[in-house]
């Protein structure tokens, strides 16, 4: 693949291309389409969580068995690519500890954490040269956590990806904004949140690169995030509709068929709104029905099995089983431009030529 943009350094680590593939759970987003991006030239992400639903949901029995399906996903994708692949990990995972010690153990490049504050994040990382990479969405989150890092372990995020309100899947942003389409744009984030970071620059004398994300599709999207002052964007729903993403066909296709209107935002049991893709599951509990579901052992810290609603990791675990009448799918706003399931690689050269095509002119 012809190169000419700069390439995403994050510390010593280079990113050739300067796109990372986002980290989508449950079991959209793993070793396979992970190291396809690594191998282009980009970075890949595999999402930790929910990788051994339906395998064994008992207490400690659960916790084992993440762990291992985790190293599992992280070791076959090393066998696959030499490339820069890394993690994600959500803060509201009540094995959230644990998966961060096996990422640590793997030694993958990097480890992306929100749909939380990733407060503690270097606690269970220390000692490893993994780059740690908070998701913030709003110019409050990204200073306490640098104020944070700073204070408790003297150290700063290697990266920080900011995620406005256009992306998919759990969203930092209040249900109401979302809904009303009044909350802050991601280029007002990335112009407000490269203020704090270069003010941290000056002082420490290091680099935090800010990677764009939520709501990029192609060149155009990208080169005007490179132009705002981002070093990267991070990209998800585009990569769902590829060949070697490993979800069944009948996700794919549904991506496909969306069109705009089919785009909703839904709350979720993690605390956290989410834009998903409209079905007769989504349909049913926006309209305030309950999926009652039985729990052994509570993957969420925030979730009462009691209360919620609907599981949600079992409603995106059936999406992943092609059973999409009972499934969550989660999506970006741009879906509707999804037209055609692609190779990583065609994807990649799309994204690449488009930027550069995007940048010559300006």
């Amino acid at each position: 693949m012809s190169n000419k943009l700069k390439p995403l350094f994050i510390g010593d680590l280079e990113i050739k291309i300067p796109i990372i593939q986002g980290g989508m759970g449950v079991k959209v987003s793993t070793a396979s389409l992970a190291a396809a991006v690594a191998n282009y030239g980009g970075a890949g992400t595999i999402a930790s969580v929910g990788l051994a639903y339906g395998i064994d949901e008992r207490g400690r029995e659960f916790v084992e068995a993440s762990n291992e399906a985790f190293q599992k996903e992280i070791r076959n994708a090393r066998e696959m690519t030499k490339g820069v692949v890394g993690v994600n990990i959500m803060v509201a995972l009540s094995n959230y500890e644990e998966l961060v010690r096996v990422a640590a153990k793997e030694k993958v490049d990097f480890i992306v954490s929100g749909a939380g504050l990733p407060l503690s994040l270097p606690e269970f990382a220390k000692g490893t040269q993994i780059k740690l990479i908070p998701i913030v969405s709003s110019e409050r989150a990204a200073e306490l956590i640098i104020k944070t890092w700073k204070r408790r372990y003297d150290r700063f995020p290697d990266a920080i990806i900011v995620e406005g309100p256009m992306a998919g899947g759990h969203l930092g942003f209040r249900l109401e904004d979302l809904k009303s389409n009044t909350a802050t744009s991601l280029e007002d984030l990335v112009t407000a949140i490269l203020k704090i970071v270069k003010k941290y620059e000056v002082e420490s004398g290091i680099a935090i690169p800010l990677i764009a994300a939520g709501g990029i599709f192609d060149g155009k999207d990208i080169a005007k995030f490179l132009k705002l002052g981002a070093k990267g964007v991070q990209i998800a729903t585009r990569f769902v509709a590829t060949f070697e993403c490993s979800v069944p066909d009948e996700f794919k296709k549904l991506y496909i068929a969306s069109e705009e209107k089919d785009v909703v935002i839904i709350d979720s049991p993690v605390g956290l709104p989410g834009r998903a893709i409209r079905t007769k599951f989504v349909d049913r509990v926006m309209h305030g029905t309950r999926v009652p579901f039985k729990c052994s052992y509570r993957c969420l810290r925030s979730c009462d099995p009691n209360t919620v609603p609907y599981c949600i990791a079992k409603a995106l675990c059936n999406a992943t089983k092609g059973d999409l009448d009972n499934a969550v799918i989660f999506a970006g706003s741009n879906v509707a431009k999804v037209k055609k399931i692609v190779s990583v690689k065609e994807l990649m050269n799309d994204l690449v030529g488009g930027t550069i095509k995007k940048l010559e002119k300006t």
